[in-house]
């Protein structure tokens, strides 16, 4: 899961990397370890993976901060820890039956929108956007004099887990006090407090995702990744305007996919 790929680094004196350090180094190498610690709760770091997760709200620049740390010292930019994606995964169950118990759903209907909101809403739309990030970051943000750098898939799923956390939190935890008793009412105030958290919450995504990417050297023009916000005002000011309730839409949403 290295988001970067070194030609010359490890190598023996002709450039050309031993077979062994060759084979310690390549992707299935890194996916193969993170995925086999994810059976072995004693070797994850929760506590570090707590502070993270608290950053990412107060200070996202120390996360990627972190980063290089473990760049420099474990030769690769990702998690190698699978404990953010297993505390992630549990706040994903525990807002998910937040979410069924205020929608007022049944035990199996929450179970079904559960797994919409693991598979699709997290992972595959994750897939989606990782898959978009690193084609364009890769295509078109590389520096033209440092080719031998690459951003491997694995860290730009890594960045959209960071980003996807404080989204989470704020529309699947924040919004729920609000939904019954505002949110949901056909009173201005209502979609003006539910949109403004959906305003919120993507514009921290797109913001989080800039910084996973600025984070890297190697790459250039990263402002680009912040034109979205443009859009996202845009389409703010124009839900006020015509009355749009997005967490009415999900909502409804949501209840027609569980039937």
């Amino acid at each position: 899961m290295l988001p970067t790929t070194l030609v010359n680094s490890g190598s023996q004196g002709n450039g050309v990397r031993s077979p062994r350090d060759a084979a310690r180094h390549t992707a299935g190498a890194k996916r193969y370890k993170y995925l086999r610690r994810l059976f072995h709760f004693r070797q994850m770091d929760f506590e570090f993976a707590l502070w993270q997760m608290l950053y990412l709200f107060t200070s996202p620049q120390r996360v990627y901060r972190n980063f290089h740390y473990r760049k420099q010292t474990k030769d690769q930019w990702a998690r190698d820890d699978p404990a953010f994606l297993v505390l992630l995964s549990v706040w994903l169950c525990v807002s998910t039956v937040g979410f069924g118990f205020v929608l007022d759903m049944g035990f199996f209907e929450t179970i079904k929108l559960l797994l919409w909101v693991v598979f699709i809403d997290c992972v595959g739309v994750g897939l989606l956007i990782a898959t978009l990030m690193w084609f364009i970051s890769n295509k078109y943000l590389v520096k033209q004099q440092n080719r031998d750098y690459d951003v491997e898939w694995g860290y730009a799923f890594d960045v959209h887990l960071n980003a996807f956390y404080p989204l989470l939190v704020i529309l699947h935890f924040i919004q729920l006090f609000f939904i019954n008793y505002v949110i949901i009412s056909d009173s201005v105030i209502g979609y003006f407090v539910g949109n403004t958290l959906w305003l919120i919450a993507i514009g921290y995504y797109i913001y989080v995702t800039f910084l996973g990417y600025s984070a890297l050297p190697f790459l250039k023009n990263t402002a680009i990744l912040l034109y979205p916000f443009a859009l996202l005002i845009m389409l703010y000011l124009i839900s006020l305007a015509c009355g749009w309730n997005f967490t009415k839409m999900l909502c409804s949403f949501y209840k027609y996919r569980v039937k």
